[in-house]
Protein backbone atom coordinates (compact mmCIF):
# COMPACT_ATOMS: atom_id res chain seq x y z
CA UNK A 1 0.00 0.00 0.00
CA UNK A 2 1.25 3.55 -0.91
CA UNK A 3 2.56 4.82 1.98
CA UNK A 4 0.10 7.98 3.40
CA UNK A 5 2.93 10.41 3.72
CA UNK A 6 4.15 10.08 0.25
CA UNK A 7 0.73 11.17 -0.92
CA UNK A 8 0.53 14.38 1.45
CA UNK A 9 3.80 15.20 0.26
CA UNK A 10 3.18 15.13 -3.48
CA UNK A 11 0.02 14.13 -4.49
CA UNK A 12 -0.41 15.14 -8.03
CA UNK A 13 2.88 13.69 -8.57
CA UNK A 14 1.57 10.46 -6.91
CA UNK A 15 -1.26 10.57 -9.23
CA UNK A 16 0.95 11.10 -12.78
CA UNK A 17 2.52 7.55 -11.88
CA UNK A 18 -0.46 5.55 -11.03
CA UNK A 19 -1.68 7.29 -14.29
CA UNK A 20 1.39 5.41 -16.48
CA UNK A 21 -0.35 2.06 -14.83
CA UNK A 22 -3.68 2.61 -15.77
CA UNK A 23 -4.97 3.13 -11.80
CA UNK A 24 -6.66 6.55 -10.98
CA UNK A 25 -6.29 8.42 -7.93
CA UNK A 26 -8.99 10.58 -7.17
CA UNK A 27 -7.08 13.69 -5.80
CA UNK A 28 -10.37 15.80 -5.12
CA UNK A 29 -11.49 12.89 -3.03
CA UNK A 30 -8.37 12.23 -1.15
CA UNK A 31 -8.02 16.04 0.03
CA UNK A 32 -11.38 16.64 0.61
CA UNK A 33 -11.07 13.68 2.71
CA UNK A 34 -7.55 14.56 4.14
CA UNK A 35 -9.14 17.86 5.34
CA UNK A 36 -12.18 16.62 7.14
CA UNK A 37 -9.49 14.55 8.83
CA UNK A 38 -7.52 17.44 9.46
CA UNK A 39 -10.24 19.11 11.11
CA UNK A 40 -11.69 16.35 13.35
CA UNK A 41 -8.38 15.40 14.41
CA UNK A 42 -8.18 18.80 15.39
CA UNK A 43 -11.40 18.65 17.36
CA UNK A 44 -10.31 15.65 18.96
CA UNK A 45 -7.13 16.82 20.47
CA UNK A 46 -8.97 19.90 20.98
CA UNK A 47 -11.12 18.16 23.10
CA UNK A 48 -9.78 14.94 24.92
CA UNK A 49 -7.40 18.29 26.52
CA UNK A 50 -10.79 20.04 27.63
CA UNK A 51 -11.77 17.38 29.35
CA UNK A 52 -8.49 16.13 30.85
CA UNK A 53 -8.28 19.86 32.19
CA UNK A 54 -11.85 19.46 33.45
CA UNK A 55 -11.18 15.77 35.29
CA UNK A 56 -8.16 17.57 37.15
CA UNK A 57 -10.59 20.54 38.36
CA UNK A 58 -12.57 17.89 39.36
CA UNK A 59 -10.28 16.74 41.41
CA UNK A 60 -8.93 19.91 43.15
CA UNK A 61 -12.61 20.63 43.81
CA UNK A 62 -13.30 17.55 45.68
CA UNK A 63 -10.07 18.26 47.75
CA UNK A 64 -11.01 21.19 48.81
CA UNK A 65 -14.78 20.12 49.43
CA UNK A 66 -16.49 22.05 46.39
CA UNK A 67 -19.27 21.18 45.05
CA UNK A 68 -17.89 19.26 41.93
CA UNK A 69 -21.84 18.19 40.23
CA UNK A 70 -21.44 21.15 37.46
CA UNK A 71 -18.17 20.06 37.05
CA UNK A 72 -19.13 16.26 36.15
CA UNK A 73 -21.72 17.50 34.18
CA UNK A 74 -19.69 19.28 31.62
CA UNK A 75 -17.33 16.51 31.69
CA UNK A 76 -19.62 14.30 30.49
CA UNK A 77 -21.12 16.16 27.55
CA UNK A 78 -17.59 16.83 26.84
CA UNK A 79 -16.80 12.69 26.65
CA UNK A 80 -20.16 12.47 24.52
CA UNK A 81 -18.76 14.92 22.04
CA UNK A 82 -15.20 13.34 22.30
CA UNK A 83 -16.84 10.15 21.17
CA UNK A 84 -19.13 11.72 18.37
CA UNK A 85 -15.52 13.03 16.87
CA UNK A 86 -13.63 9.76 17.04
CA UNK A 87 -16.31 7.73 15.49
CA UNK A 88 -16.43 10.50 12.60
CA UNK A 89 -12.87 10.49 12.53
CA UNK A 90 -12.30 6.81 12.18
CA UNK A 91 -15.01 6.63 9.24
CA UNK A 92 -12.80 9.01 7.34
CA UNK A 93 -9.88 7.33 8.48
CA UNK A 94 -11.02 4.08 6.92
CA UNK A 95 -12.84 5.75 3.58
CA UNK A 96 -9.18 7.03 3.00
CA UNK A 97 -7.75 3.08 4.00
CA UNK A 98 -10.39 1.96 1.36
CA UNK A 99 -9.31 4.47 -0.72
CA UNK A 100 -5.54 3.56 -0.69
CA UNK A 101 -6.00 -0.53 -0.56
CA UNK A 102 -7.87 -0.01 -3.91
CA UNK A 103 -4.32 1.43 -5.80
CA UNK A 104 -1.31 -0.57 -6.85
CA UNK A 105 1.79 0.44 -5.77
CA UNK A 106 3.49 3.40 -7.88
CA UNK A 107 6.62 2.04 -10.08
CA UNK A 108 9.78 3.52 -9.91
CA UNK A 109 11.23 6.37 -11.86
CA UNK A 110 12.92 4.55 -14.45
CA UNK A 111 10.09 2.04 -14.99
CA UNK A 112 9.44 2.36 -19.43
CA UNK A 113 6.18 4.05 -20.13
CA UNK A 114 3.64 1.31 -21.81
CA UNK A 115 0.26 -0.22 -22.12
CA UNK A 116 1.34 -3.73 -22.37
CA UNK A 117 3.96 -6.72 -23.05
CA UNK A 118 5.27 -5.01 -26.33
CA UNK A 119 6.37 -1.64 -24.72
CA UNK A 120 8.76 -3.18 -22.35
CA UNK A 121 12.46 -2.95 -22.81
CA UNK A 122 14.56 -5.91 -23.53
CA UNK A 123 17.78 -5.99 -21.46
CA UNK A 124 19.29 -9.26 -22.01
CA UNK A 125 18.80 -12.17 -23.48
CA UNK A 126 20.41 -16.28 -24.03
CA UNK A 127 20.21 -18.13 -26.31
CA UNK A 128 17.56 -18.57 -29.02
CA UNK A 129 14.21 -19.89 -29.37
CA UNK A 130 14.19 -23.51 -30.78
CA UNK A 131 12.53 -23.68 -34.25
CA UNK A 132 10.37 -26.51 -35.14
CA UNK A 133 9.10 -27.88 -38.70
CA UNK A 134 6.08 -29.05 -37.78
CA UNK A 135 2.86 -27.65 -36.00
CA UNK A 136 3.50 -26.70 -32.30
CA UNK A 137 0.77 -27.95 -30.42
CA UNK A 138 0.01 -26.91 -26.36
CA UNK A 139 -0.14 -29.27 -23.37
CA UNK A 140 -4.02 -29.24 -23.38
CA UNK A 141 -3.35 -31.12 -26.65
CA UNK A 142 -0.66 -33.20 -26.33
CA UNK A 143 -2.34 -34.04 -23.38
CA UNK A 144 -5.49 -35.09 -24.26
CA UNK A 145 -3.94 -36.93 -27.36
CA UNK A 146 -1.96 -39.39 -24.91
CA UNK A 147 -4.85 -39.22 -22.90
CA UNK A 148 -2.92 -38.17 -19.51
CA UNK A 149 -5.20 -35.02 -19.05
CA UNK A 150 -9.08 -35.80 -18.57
CA UNK A 151 -10.68 -32.60 -18.61
CA UNK A 152 -14.15 -34.90 -19.35
CA UNK A 153 -14.35 -36.98 -15.97
CA UNK A 154 -12.71 -33.59 -13.82
CA UNK A 155 -15.74 -31.56 -15.19
CA UNK A 156 -18.39 -34.31 -14.35
CA UNK A 157 -16.93 -33.95 -10.28
CA UNK A 158 -16.31 -30.05 -10.07
CA UNK A 159 -17.20 -28.45 -13.19
CA UNK A 160 -14.93 -26.40 -15.87
CA UNK A 161 -11.27 -25.12 -15.97
CA UNK A 162 -10.42 -28.62 -13.82
CA UNK A 163 -8.69 -31.82 -15.06
CA UNK A 164 -7.47 -34.93 -13.69
CA UNK A 165 -3.85 -36.05 -14.81
CA UNK A 166 -3.30 -39.75 -15.27
CA UNK A 167 -0.39 -42.10 -14.70
CA UNK A 168 3.50 -40.61 -16.00
CA UNK A 169 1.38 -37.30 -16.13
CA UNK A 170 0.62 -37.32 -12.51
CA UNK A 171 3.81 -39.06 -11.45
CA UNK A 172 5.48 -36.24 -13.29
CA UNK A 173 3.63 -33.84 -11.22
CA UNK A 174 4.06 -35.02 -8.41
CA UNK A 175 8.17 -35.63 -9.16
CA UNK A 176 8.59 -31.64 -10.17
CA UNK A 177 6.76 -30.78 -6.86
CA UNK A 178 9.30 -32.78 -4.64
CA UNK A 179 12.31 -31.70 -6.89
CA UNK A 180 11.65 -28.41 -6.74
CA UNK A 181 10.78 -28.67 -2.51
CA UNK A 182 14.20 -31.13 -2.43
CA UNK A 183 16.39 -28.82 -4.50
CA UNK A 184 15.61 -25.62 -2.08
CA UNK A 185 15.55 -27.16 1.22
CA UNK A 186 18.92 -29.20 0.54
CA UNK A 187 21.34 -26.62 -2.03
CA UNK A 188 19.65 -23.32 -1.38
CA UNK A 189 19.20 -23.07 2.30
CA UNK A 190 15.31 -23.01 2.41
CA UNK A 191 13.22 -24.29 5.18
CA UNK A 192 10.15 -26.33 3.89
CA UNK A 193 6.50 -25.41 5.64
CA UNK A 194 3.40 -27.12 5.35
CA UNK A 195 0.95 -24.38 5.76
CA UNK A 196 -2.88 -24.02 6.30
CA UNK A 197 -4.68 -24.16 2.61
CA UNK A 198 -7.56 -21.44 4.12
CA UNK A 199 -6.59 -18.06 5.36
CA UNK A 200 -8.71 -15.16 7.28
CA UNK A 201 -9.37 -11.89 5.88
CA UNK A 202 -5.89 -10.05 7.42
CA UNK A 203 -3.52 -12.65 5.97
CA UNK A 204 -5.56 -11.94 2.48
CA UNK A 205 -5.25 -8.49 3.00
CA UNK A 206 -1.36 -8.45 3.95
CA UNK A 207 -0.40 -10.16 0.57
CA UNK A 208 -2.67 -7.86 -1.51
CA UNK A 209 -5.43 -10.70 -3.06
CA UNK A 210 -7.78 -8.10 -1.02
CA UNK A 211 -9.20 -5.94 -2.19
CA UNK A 212 -8.49 -6.31 -5.38
CA UNK A 213 -8.86 -10.36 -6.20
CA UNK A 214 -11.63 -10.41 -4.04
CA UNK A 215 -13.90 -11.84 -6.92
CA UNK A 216 -10.81 -14.73 -7.64
CA UNK A 217 -11.02 -16.14 -4.41
CA UNK A 218 -13.00 -19.67 -3.00
CA UNK A 219 -14.78 -17.62 -0.27
CA UNK A 220 -15.88 -20.08 2.81
CA UNK A 221 -19.55 -19.27 3.53
CA UNK A 222 -21.19 -18.33 6.93
CA UNK A 223 -19.56 -16.37 9.88
CA UNK A 224 -16.31 -17.28 8.93
CA UNK A 225 -13.86 -15.03 7.24
CA UNK A 226 -11.74 -17.62 5.25
CA UNK A 227 -10.83 -18.10 1.67
CA UNK A 228 -9.10 -20.57 -0.17
CA UNK A 229 -5.32 -19.73 -0.89
CA UNK A 230 -4.40 -18.45 -4.16
CA UNK A 231 -0.65 -19.33 -3.76
CA UNK A 232 1.36 -20.66 -0.58
CA UNK A 233 2.73 -16.78 -0.70
CA UNK A 234 -0.42 -16.00 1.41
CA UNK A 235 0.34 -18.11 4.13
CA UNK A 236 4.33 -17.98 4.27
CA UNK A 237 4.89 -14.05 3.55
CA UNK A 238 2.37 -13.53 6.66
CA UNK A 239 4.62 -16.24 9.03
CA UNK A 240 6.13 -12.96 9.94
CA UNK A 241 3.40 -10.82 10.17
CA UNK A 242 3.23 -7.87 12.95
CA UNK A 243 7.02 -9.72 13.94
CA UNK A 244 9.91 -7.37 13.66
CA UNK A 245 12.65 -9.58 12.58
CA UNK A 246 16.26 -8.39 13.32
CA UNK A 247 19.31 -8.58 10.96
CA UNK A 248 20.71 -11.67 11.62
CA UNK A 249 17.55 -13.45 10.61
CA UNK A 250 17.62 -12.51 7.44
CA UNK A 251 17.45 -13.24 4.67
CA UNK A 252 14.04 -15.18 5.86
CA UNK A 253 14.36 -18.53 3.26
CA UNK A 254 10.91 -20.67 3.31
CA UNK A 255 9.18 -22.44 0.78
CA UNK A 256 6.02 -24.80 0.54
CA UNK A 257 4.18 -26.69 -2.23
CA UNK A 258 0.64 -26.09 -1.68
CA UNK A 259 -2.50 -26.37 -4.11
CA UNK A 260 -3.61 -22.65 -5.80
CA UNK A 261 -7.10 -22.38 -6.09
CA UNK A 262 -8.39 -19.55 -7.89
CA UNK A 263 -11.54 -19.25 -9.86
Amino acid sequence: MIDLNIIRQDIQGVADKLAKRGATLDVAQFQALEAKRKTLQTDTQELQHARNSRSKSIGQAKAKGEDIAPLLAEVSGLGEQLKEKEDALQLILDDMQTMLASLPNVQADDVPDGKSEDDNLEISKWGEPRSFDFEVKDHVALGERQQRMDFETASKMSGARFVVLRGPLARLHRALALFMLDLHTTEHGYEELYVPLLANQETLFGTGQLPKFHEDLFNVDGDSNLSLISTSEVTLTNTVRDSILSIDELPLKITAHTPCFRS
